[in-house]
């Protein structure tokens, strides 16, 4: 069962239908993961405040005004929470039989960057610009459709009972599935979200039950095919100062190096406690480039301290830990799939990015899911958590 019937999966009748049944109190919002949505939602709102914090004095952003950032953050967040309850609503089984479509569109979009329609920002040409001074980057949408084709793809068979494991020709086929996207998505180029699909991949292969040969032989390919690109010349000159700067902080404290520099010193300057909201010397003096976006993690670090920055941490260990748990208690392979997809996604890119701002990852343009400003992020990582909300909202009750 699909779509809105899909939820007499879990004994409830068509009496139930309607909107109302999403809310009511003997039904699916029993059955929601409160802990990953109350997290997420915490994240987002303490985002808000990190980026009216960093934005509020910085005129030559918000034109003049100290609420732009502000306004625009929580409302990427509502549509972005709107957007979750739309796939809790339509089933992840019900987007299943979507996926084609959904990956030509994805497809679509980011061949679109490659044309005169794309715009460069920070050194990647990986945005559309939009009409009221919005732009899109189709790059984190692609994320979750290599997620939910490759779960398509690896566990159809599987959840049919045709196959203990997904054999190597549909393994093959799923890995043909993102290499295309990545592909495209290199020659922008956005490093960054590469890596992250890179992980991702690693990820469904691990979750479907593939031979172990296949994540090794990735492995051994990945490492190959890194070295190639270097070698190559494909990397712009912008990253390769970065990985530069990454394995030397002292190369360039003034250029390449700076925003790393910044990043620690304002960490390091907020101790156990912080300084206090606004009250950051490095954000309100405006020394962290990026700060609304890539680096907003230093706002917490250094006017919430080690004790904020923590909280940050914990609140997205939460939404892993949620997101394992429905990936190890879903009954079928495509659920686990979909879950262990968004895991290895978020803990990756999460990493990535307060690695980058402590000196200890390269930096690479990611934002931190749910914190940054960003309404492309916003909204891939709230539709994700939609994904997992409907895994476990369609689960038998006896799984």
């Amino acid at each position: 069962m699909t779509g809105a019937n899909s939820f007499q999966v879990s004994g409830y009748g068509p009496e139930r239908a309607g909107w109302t049944r999403l809310f009511a109190r003997d039904s699916v919002a029993r059955r929601l993961d409160w802990p990953i949505l109350l997290a997420a939602l915490a994240l987002s709102m303490t985002g808000t405040v990190l980026v009216y914090s960093a934005t509020r004095n910085r005129t030559e952003l918000n034109q003049g005004d100290p609420y732009y950032f502000l306004v625009r953050h929580l409302l990427n967040t509502g549509i972005g929470i709107a957007l979750m309850i739309a796939i809790v609503w339509i089933g992840h089984r019900t987007l299943r039989t979507a996926v084609p479509l959904l990956y030509g569109a994805s497809l679509f979009l980011i061949l679109l960057v490659l044309t005169p329609l794309g715009s460069t920002i920070n050194g990647a040409h990986s945005w559309i610009k939009l009409p009221g001074g919005f732009s899109l980057q189709p790059s984190e949408f692609v994320k979750l459709t290599i997620i939910l084709g490759m779960a398509m793809l690896l566990a159809t068979r599987v959840d049919a009972g045709d196959k203990q494991y997904p054999d190597h020709r549909t393994v093959l086929q799923s890995l043909g599935l993102a290499v295309v996207p990545m592909l495209i998505v290199m020659l922008m180029p956005d490093l960054g979200s590469v890596m992250v699909m890179v992980i991702i991949v690693l990820g469904v292969l691990l979750a479907s039950g593939a031979s172990n040969r296949w994540v090794f032989g990735l492995i051994g390919a990945g490492t190959v095919g890194a070295l190639a690109v270097w070698q190559l010349g494909i990397l712009d000159d912008y990253q390769i100062n970065r990985f530069a700067a990454f394995a030397n902080p002292e190369l360039d404290p003034a250029g390449v190096g700076y925003n790393t520099n910044q990043a620690r010193i304002a960490i390091g300057s907020g101790g156990l406690t912080g300084s206090g909201l606004f009250h950051g010397s490095q954000t309100t003096g405006q020394f962290v480039p990026e700060q609304q976006t890539d680096f907003v993690f230093t706002v917490a670090g250094e006017e919430l301290g080690f004790v904020g920055a923590g909280l940050i941490i914990l609140l997205l260990g939460v939404v892993l830990w949620r997101a394992c748990r429905i990936a190890r208690d879903t009954p079928d392979l495509y659920g686990t799939i979909v879950a262990a997809g968004i895991v290895a996604w978020f803990a990756f890119q999460a990493f990535e990015n307060i690695g980058m701002t402590l000196g200890i990852m390269p930096v690479t343009g990611l934002p931190l899911p749910f914190v940054s400003y960003g309404g492309s992020s916003m909204f891939a990582v709230w539709m994700a958590v939609g994904l997992l909300q409907s895994i476990t909202v369609q689960r038998p009750m006896s799984a």
